[in-house]
């Protein structure tokens, strides 16, 4: 005997969508056809070394400064930035659809630079998102949107473990570029091939700064040959740049590889049909 559906409430509290049956009624509806999602690798480890008691335990999961307890260590510029905030009595007023103004002009002004022309020109548009997820989930879904049907993501192998299901998820094929060899060093060689035998108009994603899992960076010159090979090919760019300021301690020259990219400009345009 089929039992009657639940009846689902939908709500939203402080941001969060809670789904909830009513009380006394059986749930038999598509909640219960939901599949359990997979377990996150990377914060299953983090739980694990939390449970973990041994006293000589070291966290190298998650990428972030901790002091000699294992505990978070918040940069004292983050400590002073917070009382400024609270110091101003600012309200909690809705920021616009792309985010908070002042914030996108600041964060454009630190990532690109004072000194990039695309900048100065108003060529470079910014949005707002939640976390470096968020900014790699939007652009995902931007590039399945608008770019043609098969369009495939490229992304080094290996890479940060994120990158594939948010990309698959948005639609997207992802595919794999060489990047780090066998003797540990990065594979400048392999990606420049990959790049070339890539179709034109493919998305490839590239890490600025401290590739994340690696650690392994291409150098400066590297880096002049991987963007002209992409412009070459006439491959779109997608530059992950979780870690500025973090690799080296210097935000510019961790920012270099994106400087170079901008300067460098967008691929030609491709032949019309």
């Amino acid at each position: 005997v089929e039992r009657p559906a639940a009846r689902i409430h939908h709500e939203m509290v402080g941001g969060l969508l809670l789904l909830h049956a009513a009380t006394g009624v059986v749930l038999s509806s598509y909640l219960s056809k939901v599949p359990q999602g997979a377990a996150d690798k990377i914060l299953g480890i983090a739980q694990a070394f939390q449970r973990d008691e041994r006293a000589e335990k070291v966290n190298l999961v998650v990428g972030a400064y901790r002091d000699g307890g294992g505990s978070p260590w918040v940069l004292p510029t983050v400590r002073e930035a917070e009382q400024r905030l609270i110091a101003r009595g600012q309200n909690k007023e809705y920021a616009s659809i792309v985010g908070v103004p002042a914030f996108l002009d600041r964060a454009l002004e630190f990532a690109y630079g004072p000194g990039c022309t695309a900048l100065s020109e108003g060529r470079v548009a910014a949005v707002q998102t939640l976390s470096g997820t968020g900014a790699c989930r939007l652009a995902a879904d931007f590039y399945a949107r608008f770019l043609p049907p098969g369009t495939a993501a490229y992304v080094s192998e290996p890479t940060w473990p994120n990158h594939i299901p948010i990309f698959e998820t948005a639609g997207l094929e992802v595919r794999k570029y060489r990047y780090l060899g066998a003797d540990g060093r990065f594979d400048v060689e392999g990606m420049l091939e990959d790049i070339g035998q890539a179709p034109a108009g493919s998305v490839f994603v590239l890490h600025a700064c401290a590739h994340n899992p690696t650690g392994v960076d291409p150098t400066a010159a590297d880096w002049k040959r991987i963007s002209d090979a992409l412009l070459a090919a006439g491959q779109h760019i997608l530059v992950d740049m979780a870690y500025q300021g973090f690799a080296s301690g210097d935000a510019r020259r961790d920012a270099a590889a994106l400087s170079l990219l901008a300067e460098a400009g967008p691929p030609p345009a491709p032949p019309p049909a």
